[in-house]
């Protein structure tokens, strides 16, 4: 097993990570009846394709030989209405200073859109990616 959930009322939830303890508090947005104190289910999801797309650059980036420690993704999701749902993630990765080869951008970009977080998420769900080097 990977995780438990537990409800913990007002639209909350726990949920802890079983192999280290860690744990993540959800909360539902303001703009569907929640408070937005803290991560949506849906931002996790936006946001889980942002740490996906990095480690899998990260360990592309570590066959290399090359170093993108302090790389950044700003991410952005956009809902949907009917049935509520997320229409489009935008993330955009900036990344550290240094002088990556032509070769070396490309191939930490396709690692990166190779993910399976990407992979996973429906065709109806547009993946918006941005590379600033």
């Amino acid at each position: 097993m990977t995780s438990t959930v537990t409800y913990n009322g007002g639209l909350r939830t726990t949920c802890t990570h079983l192999s280290s303890g860690n744990q993540i508090v959800t909360d539902a947005p303001v703009d569907n009846q929640g408070r937005g104190e803290a991560f949506s289910p849906t931002d996790l999801v936006a946001t889980a394709l942002a740490a996906c797309m990095m480690t899998i650059m990260g360990i592309k980036a570590r066959d290399l030989g090359l170093d993108i420690e302090g790389t950044r993704a700003d991410v952005n999701k956009i809902m949907a209405a009917n049935p509520r749902r997320i229409a489009r993630v935008e993330v955009t990765f900036t990344m550290p200073p240094s002088h990556f080869t032509e070769k070396e951008k490309h191939l930490l970009e396709a690692a990166a859109l190779a993910c399976p977080v990407c992979k996973s998420l429906t065709l109806e769900c547009e993946q918006a990616v941005t590379f600033v080097w």
